[in-house]
């Protein structure tokens, strides 16, 4: 170490790490979708204390919560670093969400169908960002990646011998199909 650093790196190096490391998974949909298998799994295990009364919540059907819930949670950190399977895993998460409403308390009294079902329909529909233009000419070897395009417009494409522009395939061979 040097006598300028300090170190230890600031917040703003880890902030600006973590915001580019969320923006390039489908951060919010990994979110949404273990954030909706807590309360599958946990509502059916809670006991509610009002005063000297305790409310149980348990269920024939807690370890199908649970469960549910657990894989859920899988299903979010899957989404997370896997990226490659998001399709699988947001068709997974909007299956266990709907299985979730007969199994588990309503899925979650609602709170973790609604969220599993929205990170599923998240995990669906994002994409990866395609690679800006920089990037594909440094990839291409071409150096100058600042400089425009020459401005040449491709012209026409030229005509081949032997074909006139209206013959098609139907008019050369007489409509019959010459596959065999």
């Amino acid at each position: 170490m040097s006598a300028e650093t300090t170190g230890s790196r600031g917040f703003t190096y880890w902030r600006l790490r973590f915001r580019a490391w969320r923006g390039s998974r489908p951060f919010w949909a990994g979110l949404y979708t273990m954030a909706g298998g807590v309360p599958i799994a946990y509502f059916p295990y809670a006991n509610l204390h009002l005063g000297n009364i305790t409310l149980a919540m348990s269920t024939t059907a807690g370890a199908g919560s649970l469960i549910i819930g657990v894989l859920l949670i899988t299903l979010g950190l899957t989404i997370w670093y896997h990226q490659q399977v998001r399709v699988f895993a947001g068709v997974a998460a909007i299956l266990l969400a709907l299985i979730s409403l007969p199994v588990a308390n309503i899925g979650g009294f609602l709170m973790g169908f609604l969220l599993a079902l929205f990170g599923g329909a998240l995990a669906l529909s994002w994409v990866p960002a395609k690679p800006k233009r920089r990037d594909l000419r440094a990839q291409a070897g071409d150096p100058s990646g600042d400089e425009p395009d020459g401005g040449t417009v491709p012209g026409p494409r030229e005509e081949e011998s032997g074909t006139a522009v209206t013959e098609t395939t139907v008019d050369a061979n007489g409509g019959r199909n010459s596959a065999g």
